[in-house]
């Protein structure tokens, strides 16, 4: 069925929207989940950690007069994205905006590393976000109107030795957000990747990447917040945020220059100080 973009249901332009954020509880996706607040925007947010949740929550609802459900849930276990988006429907509340933010990563050789560990990355980084997105997107469609935003990373450009699962899940998430944007052209609902840089998070001191050169200086988690979310709301395809200057130039040329000397310098960059 093809939904023209001109022709929004009455309901779903004139109801508050409603963002579910996964990895809410810090970060980058503390900061959608205040941007959208600030818009007047109810919220679904989802982190493992109970307390910081329902201190978002009731920060936000104080702050903004808005609605703020949290969801305590480890997005990187099995089946873990089903059992969420069960949840949400058993709260009867629509979700307008996808935001899929949570994931983490880890630094060192991929021989060295734990191999659940990985294999965690792997589950939350990939298979978690694509089934959130296979869940609620048939609604979206439906109602012909929705928005998702993936957080990726500048990581998926390039192969990432030193972070090797990580930069390879990230590139997944940027391939599969741009391949099914381009299914949707036809409706109302947007896919957009989010491509930062070094952010400060915890994901850096979780993923040992505070100790290395690339996060010798780190973009804010509000500012990249702010690209993100306001990319979404254009409906843009990618979004990249929070880079300096010495790694713009990198992924610029990194099409001219020979892919061991892109992997060299990658690497050097994520080499633990000690």
């Amino acid at each position: 069925m093809l939904h023209k973009k001109t022709n929004l249901h009455t309901n779903t332009a004139s109801h508050k929207k409603t963002a579910l954020i996964t990895g809410a509880s810090s970060g980058i996706g503390k900061e959608f989940a205040k941007i959208h607040a600030a818009q007047g925007g109810d919220l679904i947010i989802v982190a493992r950690r109970d307390e910081a949740l329902n201190a978002l929550k009731a920060e936000l609802e104080d702050k903004y007069g808005v609605m703020v459900t949290c969801i305590s849930c480890d997005l990187s276990q099995y089946n873990a994205a089903q059992m969420l988006f069960d949840k949400v429907q058993q709260t009867g509340i629509q979700v307008d905006y996808l935001i899929n933010n949570a994931g983490f990563g880890l630094v060192g050789k991929f021989y060295e590393l734990p191999l659940a560990r990985q294999q965690q990355m792997i589950h939350l980084n990939m298979t978690t976000l694509t089934e959130l997105m296979y869940l609620f997107l048939p609604k979206m469609v439906e109602r012909n109107f929705g928005k998702i935003l993936n957080t990726s990373s500048t990581a998926s450009l390039v192969a990432g030795p030193n972070q090797a699962v990580y930069f390879a899940t990230k590139a997944y998430v940027s391939s599969l957000s741009n391949a099914v944007a381009s299914e949707l052209h036809d409706t109302n609902v947007t896919v957009t990747a989010l491509l930062p840089g070094a952010t400060e998070t915890e994901f850096g001191a979780t993923s040992g990447m505070d100790k290395t050169a690339l996060f010798a200086k780190t973009a804010s988690a509000r500012s990249v917040a702010e690209d993100g979310y306001n990319g979404m709301m254009k409906g843009a395809l990618d979004v990249i945020s929070g880079l300096p200057l010495s790694t713009k130039l990198t992924l610029k040329f990194a099409p001219l220059v020979p892919k061991k000397m892109i992997l060299e310098r990658v690497r050097k960059a994520q080499e633990i100080k000690v």
